[in-house]
């Protein structure tokens, strides 16, 4: 069987995650790992031994699948290039910085017939997992995902770095559309916003109130799930 030809951009705290894993994964080569800081690639290439580049421009037409782990302002770019190229892009979250670009996104990769995957990997947590099966029709969720202050992640404000994952648990849970949305969110740290809190109401009558803070002093990920019959109370 012919492998899967792949590469990474972007070898920072998550894209070393994304290309060890390429590394191993039977059916599969890693032709190369991409970042713009030669000392942050080259020694991973020499670890995982393949090739590194600073262009990723270069790797345009030689691979079938790539892995977009930049920063999230240059994900559109990108990823806009490998699927043109005809490869098949996983980025990681957030897609893009702005819904529009996300959009232009997905349609290009339904015209080409391009597989675009983005990293909710949170969606497949085992507590997550582990509780769908015993879900019906949730009435109120809870949700806290709170973080020490890092300077990793703050290129993007808290929705985006931390409440994103339980935004996108949520929707996956309830399958009901969105009907309101009310948000309250505040700087302390960073430039942007560095702990907020949301209140999310869906179709259903579901009613989610979800808090994401990267200023807290200790780490904690935690979701509660009220139904009519049942209690659900899980740590992630």
């Amino acid at each position: 069987m012919q492998k899967i030809r792949a590469a990474v951009i972007g070898v920072g705290y998550l894209g070393r995650f994304h290309a060890q894993k390429y590394a191993q994964a039977q059916g599969c080569e890693l032709i190369a790992v991409a970042d713009s800081r030669a000392e942050a690639c080259e020694p991973l290439a020499a670890e995982l031994k393949t090739r590194a580049t600073t262009d990723y421009r270069s790797l345009l037409g030689k691979v079938d699948a790539v892995s977009v782990a930049t920063p999230t302002p240059a994900h559109f770019g990108i990823a806009r290039d490998f699927l043109e190229a005809g490869a098949h892009v996983l980025v990681e979250k957030p897609i893009t910085d702005t819904p529009a670009q996300a959009r232009e996104l997905i349609a290009l990769a339904a015209r080409l017939g391009r597989v675009l995957q983005v990293g909710h990997l949170e969606r497949f947590n085992a507590a997550i997992l582990a509780a769908e099966p015993h879900l019906n029709s949730p009435r109120f969720v809870e949700c806290h995902r709170l973080a020490p202050y890092r300077e990793r992640g703050t290129d993007v404000n808290v929705v985006l770095d931390l409440m994103i994952h339980d935004i996108d648990i949520v929707q996956t849970i309830v399958g009901a559309p969105i009907t309101s949305i009310d948000a309250i969110g505040t700087p302390v740290f960073s430039e942007g916003i560095d702990i907020a809190n949301a209140r999310i109401r869906f179709a259903s009558g579901c009613v989610a109130n979800a808090t994401a803070s990267r200023v807290s002093l200790k780490t904690e990920r935690k979701m509660r799930i009220f139904e009519d019959d049942a209690y659900l109370s899980l740590d992630l």
